[in-house]
């Protein structure tokens, strides 16, 4: 009898042990807590490289002079300060030039986006002689690098002539936004060809129907396209939007060939970093004061961005999940 029920348990020991080692050592099991690993240790690498700086920037932009000197400072600064903000804040004026900076990127977020659409549907839904022709140059838009064409937009836009419409020497539109506007305007201003590209994916990937159902009633394709098909791309439409904005407001090449007197972020930030490295014209500045007072700036410079994101991170990720835009 004791001998039975020793082997009983002995079989049910061996059964849990079985068991348990078909859990653990699963193949499929180990396959995906393998790839849980290696994900998570994707994700806390990536973030780990776009909030380190961050986190350099503002635990220099906090500390006082004082701090730079004592090698006992690391991370948390001992004699917190906004000095080093009020000082960016004033160099920079940074209140009218974000304010102006604002307004330009939000017109020409605007405009890009009204003309990307017609473009990108004009693309998805219309066959026409040369269309792919066309869409290739828009491509091709993608790989010329903007100093190639930098010197013969700046002087189309020194002598501007309305194809040879006014008497030279024509206009100088150097130092307003009309180039900016007009780039946007001829769906040719930065990125423009990315918008077009994913204005057409999206639109080629709805149904026909909705189309064809607005047709029946009598609609033309522009009204079609306004009634029917705009209303039915938000996700893509904020996706331009945003990245239109974001780019133009980090945009430094087109500021500062086109833009120059117009007191914009970019110019703002770059002419602040110059002036603390070679003549400090405050007399409370000396030159331990360039770095904490360069990074305080900086975090300003961004801070305006982090709030969009922060008040549209919702949207803006479903507008991503939506549209299928991965990578």
């Amino acid at each position: 009898m004791r001998a039975s029920v020793n082997l009983r348990a002995s079989a049910a020991v061996g059964g849990i042990r079985t068991l348990l080692a078909r859990r653990l050592f699963n193949p499929a099991r180990l396959g995906g807590l393998t790839w849980a690993t290696v994900r998570a240790v994707l994700v806390a690498g990536i973030s780990f490289v776009v909030v380190f700086p961050l986190l350099v920037r503002m635990t220099l932009a906090l500390r006082a002079v004082e701090d730079m000197m004592d090698l006992t400072v690391n991370w948390v600064p001992r004699n917190f300060t906004v000095v080093n903000f009020q000082i960016a804040m004033k160099h920079m004026g940074y209140l009218k030039s974000a304010t102006i900076t604002t307004a330009i990127c939000s017109l020409l977020a605007a405009i890009e986006v009204a003309v990307c659409m017609m473009i990108g549907y004009g693309f998805a839904r219309f066959s026409y002689p040369g269309s792919r022709f066309l869409f290739a140059l828009v491509l091709l838009s993608l790989m010329v690098p903007p100093s190639v064409v930098m010197v013969p937009l700046f002087l189309n836009f020194r002598y501007f002539t309305v194809f040879g419409l006014l008497k030279e020497p024509g206009l100088n539109l150097i130092g307003t936004s009309w180039p900016l506007i007009m780039m946007a305007l001829t769906g040719t201003a930065k990125k423009n060809g990315l918008f077009i590209y994913i204005v057409r994916q999206y639109f080629r990937g709805m149904a026909h129907e909705l189309e064809e159902a607005a047709y029946v009633d009598g609609a033309s394709p522009f009204r079609t396209f306004l009634s029917v098909m705009v209303p039915n791309a938000g996700p893509i439409l904020m996706i331009v939007f945003l990245f239109s904005f974001v780019w133009h407001w980090n945009d430094l090449f087109y500021s500062d060939l086109f833009l120059r007197g117009i007191t914009v972020l970019p110019l703002a930030l770059q002419s602040l970093t110059e002036r603390f490295a070679y003549s400090w014209s405050d007399p409370n500045i000396d030159g331990s004061h360039i770095t904490l007072v360069s990074s305080a700036a900086m975090l300003l410079y961004i801070a305006p961005l982090l709030v969009l994101y922060g008040v549209l991170q919702r949207h803006f990720v479903e507008s991503i999940e939506k549209t299928g835009i991965v990578g």
